[in-house]
């Protein structure tokens, strides 16, 4: 079954009876639980290296650091070989698979970037943990962008249109109800935490085109995308919704292919409950939709996490092939999740499933996948084989060797700035004040203008005074000139 399955493990005191995911139904989702240190990233290793040698890409987030190892050959240690013999791996050796190193913040990976754009408000006041009233501010704003023709590529860019809205805060109320310059404040410093947090470096171009997480090594085998997520994790908001962001555009761009023999991509998003804690209904249910519909485009999903529990009923519903680690019921609470975990499971007569999921040891699990016509085959007590790539980090040196040598660091290695909404709106700016500073020339230019004096010279008025005087004189002449004629003289 080499081509059409990929062995997990065998039955445990069985080694013929094998445990194997059928290729064609590896894009029904599926889960991996169990409680620390059981053996839950070993068993993720294990899928990804069979679904890669099945020409399967594939993607994985990993939060440990304990995943990079994959690039190399694995070593033969004793209690690996000892594992491969006891479950009948008659094939096993040490394997190397094409691994590519992703990395938000750029450091330990490819940079991973989106635009502000393509996040959408409805993700971003989601990553924000926005109130109603503030995510209405992000939708206001995302429409005047829209209709003013201004690109939203980084956090420069919804910083500068948050600034202009709130300067055009009475305008934009009239329109579109109200916007208060204090919750536009509130948005913007929610904005200066995330740039705190690294997730400036995640905004910007050239953005990543997720189809080049579907490719292939040049063996034909399954490109295996790493994702180093521990620092990533320090930001569960961020890392929550960068999943569901790819989760989404992915739904957006790939055709529908139905029931393919094999998925065209596989993710594995540990820490998964980050996806849903605190989430709104309506994101959820987003989720819930894109998890159910996303099967049809080729894409399995596989969800890591301690509790089976974590994942809410509706998308639990979903996930065909599932993978239980130990878990200790310690607590009345631990026990519910121990009988609901095995109450998921198609009962099997001869296998006290809760009380198994109780006692496994270390890389043992409760195994149930689909069968033939899709079918959930019956829970069996498995375990696990022994991966064939390095267990654990590869080294810092050879991870930047390995960055360095490959294409995606040509492609995404430099950013891009381009003219977007911050410098289309600072150019506003400095064009109202030329123009303000014009007017206010024009103003004092009118101001300083020279009037023309009404003010007489000492000289000028020295010689209309002496005229008047002898105006006075003659006028005063001429009368008694006058009236000595009338007289007779």
């Amino acid at each position: 079954m080499a081509d059409t399955a990929i062995t997990i493990g065998s039955r445990t005191g069985d080694p013929a009876n094998k445990a194997d995911l059928l290729l064609r139904y590896g894009n029904r989702h599926g889960l991996i639980a169990g409680a620390t240190g059981t053996g839950k990233t070993v068993t993720l290793q294990v899928l990804a290296e069979g679904f890669s040698r099945n020409g399967v890409p594939v993607f994985l987030a990993d939060v440990k650091g304990d995943l990079s190892g994959m690039s190399q050959k694995g070593a033969m240690q004793d209690f690996l070989v000892k594992r491969a013999h006891e479950i009948n791996l008659g094939d096993y050796a040490a394997d190397s698979f094409p691994a590519v190193y992703w990395d938000l913040f750029g450091v330990k990976g490819h940079p991973v970037r989106t635009t502000v754009a393509e996040m959408g408000p409805l993700l971003l006041s989601r990553m924000l943990d926005l109130n109603d009233v503030q995510e209405g501010v992000i939708t206001i704003a995302f429409r005047v962008a829209a209709e003013e023709g201004l690109l939203l590529l980084d956090l420069k860019d919804l910083q500068s249109l948050l600034s202009n809205v709130s300067e055009r805060a009475s305008e934009l109320s009239a329109k579109y109800g109200n916007v208060s310059a204090a919750s536009v404040g509130a948005v913007q410093r929610k904005l200066l935490t995330l740039e705190d947090q690294g997730a400036a470096n995640f905004f910007g171009e050239p953005a990543l085109d997720l189809k080049d997480f579907i490719r292939n090594g040049p063996d034909g085998r399954g490109s295996i995308n790493i994702l180093a997520a521990d620092q990533l994790m320090q930001s569960p908001r961020l890392y929550a919704t960068f999943l569901f962001w790819m989760l989404s555009q992915l739904f957006e761009i790939l055709p529908e292919c139905g029931d393919p023999e094999k998925p065209k991509l596989v993710f594995f998003f540990d820490e998964a409950h980050l996806l849903f804690n605190d989430a709104p209904k309506p994101l959820q249910e987003k989720i819930e939709q894109i998890v159910r519909l996303i099967r049809s485009k080729g894409v399995g999903v596989y969800f890591i996490s301690q509790n089976p529990g974590d994942i809410p009923d509706a998308i639990a519903a979903q996930l065909g092939n599932r993978i239980i680690h130990g878990l200790r019921a310690f607590t009345p609470q631990t026990q519910k999740a121990v009988k609901t975990a095995a109450d998921t499971f198609r009962p099997n007569p001869a296998l006290d499933i809760e009380k198994t999921i109780g006692e496994l040891g270390t890389g043992e699990a409760v195994v149930g996948l689909l069968e033939d016509k899709g079918m959930p085959g019956m829970a069996q007590r498995v375990l696990i084989r022994p991966p064939s790539s390095l267990l654990g980090p590869v080294g810092d040196d050879l991870r930047r060797q390995i960055i360095s040598a490959s294409l995606f660091d040509r492609l995404y290695g430099q950013t891009v700035n381009r003219e977007s909404a911050a410098e289309k709106l600072g150019a506003r700016m400095a064009q109202r004040q030329e123009e303000q500073a014009q007017q206010s020339r024009q103003v004092s230019g009118k101001l300083a203008k020279p009037k023309v004096s009404t003010r007489q010279g000492y000289g000028e008025t020295m010689m209309k005074s002496m005229l008047r005087q002898a105006g006075s004189v003659l006028i005063r002449e001429a009368i008694r000139a006058a009236k000595n004629s009338l007289k007779g003289k």
